[in-house]
């Protein structure tokens, strides 16, 4: 298939990078993944349409791609194409009044640039978002959150590409948001996104975004590689606490292992398998079912040839 996905990518107008049997590993936060049979990174909307619309012709599947903070790839790696907004970082502010700013962001830019945005400016509204990883497009497609804060709250109008290359904006109203999750299709393209946040006084800021951003550092193995949070917390329990309390601390399969430091982290010691973490994500889920009589729900998505 790839012999022919580069011949066909020969033939269309495009500005950016094309990678052929590209291991993904390179570039999720895991470290685990087999190989994309392309792995394409549009400088611009007319390569990125140019391409999609390729794609749609010819049948051939995509992926949207973030930071590859909050995913799982298989070892077979992925069919078709993953495409990576990476060069879409755009953050810049649209209009303000004396209570309120509108700051339009690009999917590409990573959470963290965004919150060091406020944290300059005093802007608030995403202080608990301190220390997630991954990208805007990823964090709003999800619903990022945390200490209370999620992405869906300061969400005003996020702006998509189609299959086809057509380009709409949806209002935050017609998005249906749960917990770390949203409809947003990965059908299509979230491109980028209006904000609206609030101005206060950059001390302010700046003390909630430290104050967040130290008691993760302690609660949570942020210096080692992981994928953030395995499981979806339960409506009554967080997931870390029951891994925790069904003695799941420090169970391994191969190089995945339980982080002794937050339960709901597994944690890549080596030369992690996807195989491996699946494995292990069945052996805690059935552990804790067993303890509990709850069956918890993956947060990690998990793609990928089977």
């Amino acid at each position: 298939m790839v012999e022919g996905l580069e011949e066909i990518f020969s033939e269309i107008s495009f500005e950016g990078e094309m990678r052929f049997v590209e291991p993904m590993m390179k570039h999720t936060s895991l470290r685990i993944g087999g190989p994309a049979d392309v792995f394409a990174i549009p400088q611009d909307i007319p390569s990125l349409k140019n391409m999609l619309i390729i794609l749609k012709r010819q049948g051939i599947p995509f992926l949207p791609l973030g930071s590859g903070t909050n995913v799982l790839i298989r070892d077979e790696g992925i069919n078709g194409v993953v495409i990576s907004l990476m060069y879409f970082r755009k953050i810049q502010i649209i209009s303000e009044d004396e209570s309120n700013v509108n700051v339009y962001v690009e999917a590409g830019a990573p959470l963290k640039r965004l919150v060091q945005f406020s944290k300059e400016n005093g802007y608030s509204g995403i202080e608990g978002l301190a220390g997630i990883p991954g990208s805007v497009g990823g964090a709003i497609c999800g619903n990022a959150g945390a200490f209370g804060y999620e992405m869906k709250d300061v969400l005003s109008v996020v702006s998509m590409m189609d299959a086809e290359g057509c380009i709409k904006e949806l209002r935050a109203e017609d998005i249906e948001f749960g917990y770390r999750r949203s409809s947003i299709s990965l059908d299509e393209l979230l491109l980028s996104a209006e904000i609206i946040l609030k101005k206060d006084e950059k001390k302010n800021v700046s003390s909630k975004i430290e104050n967040f951003l130290k008691r993760k550092w302690e609660s949570q193995p942020v210096s080692e590689p992981s994928a953030g949070c395995v499981f979806k917390n339960t409506p009554k329990l967080s997931a870390g606490r029951l891994i925790d309390e069904a003695g799941c601390k420090g169970m391994r399969v191969g190089d995945v292992e339980v982080s002794r430091v937050h339960a709901n982290f597994f944690i890549n010691k080596g030369k992690a398998r996807a195989s491996d973490f699946i494995k292990l994500m069945e052996d805690v889920k059935s552990r804790v079912s067993e303890t509990f009589g709850i069956d918890l729900e993956p947060e990690i998505k998990i793609v990928g040839r089977e």
